[in-house]
């Protein structure tokens, strides 16, 4: 939760800067004149951060590459995090929505953080991605449908509660987060392609593809929209070190998905995939390349803003929840770089991934152990704030 180590929502009702790693006071005054909750477990789910999911797209994507790179173990061991994290995610997003309304309806209203729920979509697919793997298609198509559900109504309520509520967001306000949207459409891409083999009905398997290559295609258009507004951003607005957080890793993250995607259209076999795929095939593959390429210019841009942030600025290095969004952009890109150059038989792209895999790998191991070490402070602070009580 969001307490872990890091500042609360900052779309919460309760935005006072605080020194990151320390829990908010119980009695914290917010904007809307509540108080932040006094228990341990109500704080960490009124201040739940809205992309706490990454947790789960970070963990899902480093094991598909540890199984695609032969680490089945490994794989897992981490399969069994993402579950263990998806398992205490799902209710914590459930009971904040039914008891921490305020919350919620707040962080929904602040375009500069509504788009990550988007991550809850992408995480539960990215979850039903390597349940396929590991032969439970059907439970991966389960979990598509939930997943593409709540893509519907984020897709179409978000901008319109924005236009409702008269909040247009001004250029400040638009940051690498709006890009979770473009994550999220093409994990469902990539779950219609994964399941299209396995689906119980026939006019799933003729309509999937189709499903598939739309959801791509919106993906791409959503990323060529964002990414010139978030350019824009970074070149006419000044960023503060606060504002220039991890969520810009997912500029090279919704590349290296658009490619994953586009390698699971390219892959598709079957009477019913088979005129599609070849039609667009040529297309799916030049287009892959041109963002594989996008993506992988970003990551040494990506490395300068983060020494400018943590050595230049002296950003504080504490756990903060948005640490999985570099995390899962590392594990795809590795992952990307596997499927496409597989399917289109461009053998530089699998020497990359052989190595990138590994990176992904330790940026997930040290996310995690940082998080687990702000865990267990917390619970000493909370232990000890209890017996001075008790004094």
């Amino acid at each position: 939760m969001s307490w872990i180590g890091g500042n609360p929502d900052p779309t919460s009702p309760e935005r006072k800067p605080r020194t990151p790693g320390v829990p908010a006071p119980a009695t914290a005054p917010t904007q809307t004149g509540q108080a932040v909750p006094g228990g341990l477990v109500q704080r960490a789910l009124a201040t739940l951060d809205p992309g706490y999911f990454a947790w789960v797209m970070a963990s899902g994507i480093v094991s598909v590459g540890t199984d695609l790179a032969g680490e089945p173990l490994l794989s897992r061991v981490v399969l069994g995090v993402t579950i263990v994290a998806f398992v205490l995610l799902v209710p914590a997003y459930t009971a904040r929505m039914l008891w921490f309304r305020s919350y919620v309806r707040q962080s929904l209203g602040d375009p500069t953080t509504a788009m990550a729920y988007f991550t809850v979509v992408a995480g539960t697919d990215v979850l039903a991605i390597r349940l396929a793997m590991a032969g439970h298609p059907l439970v991966a198509l389960g979990l598509g449908a939930a997943g593409a559900l709540v893509w519907v109504v984020l897709t179409y309520g978000l901008p319109w509660s924005i236009v409702a509520g008269a909040h247009r967001p001004v250029l400040g306000e638009l940051n690498g987060t709006w890009l979770v949207w473009v994550v999220a459409t093409q994990s469902l891409s990539i779950v219609a392609a994964v399941v299209t083999p396995h689906a119980p009905a026939s006019w799933l398997t003729a309509d999937l593809p189709v499903v598939a290559v739309c959801l791509w295609g919106v993906g791409v258009m959503l990323y060529l929209v964002f990414i010139v507004i978030i350019f824009l951003r970074l070149l006419l607005i000044e960023v503060t070190p606060a504002e220039m957080g991890p969520a810009y890793w997912i500029a090279m993250g919704a590349t290296a998905i658009s490619v994953r995607a586009a390698a699971g259209i390219i892959s598709l076999h079957g009477p019913h995939a088979a005129t599609l795929v070849t039609a667009l095939r040529p297309f799916l593959i030049g287009l892959s390349v041109v963002l594989w390429a996008f993506g992988t210019w970003w990551i040494p841009l990506l490395i300068l803003f983060g020494i400018w942030r943590y050595v230049v600025r002296g950003y504080s290095r504490a756990y903060e929840p948005r640490l999985w969004n570099v995390v899962f952009p590392l594990g795809m890109y590795a992952v990307a770089s596997d499927t496409l150059g597989r399917a289109a038989g461009l053998g530089f792209m699998v020497s990359v991934a052989r190595v990138w895999v590994w990176v992904g790998v330790a940026a997930w191991a040290v996310v995690l152990a940082l998080m687990l070490a702000a865990l267990e402070r917390a619970l000493v602070g909370q232990q000890i704030g209890t017996a001075d009580h008790h004094a």
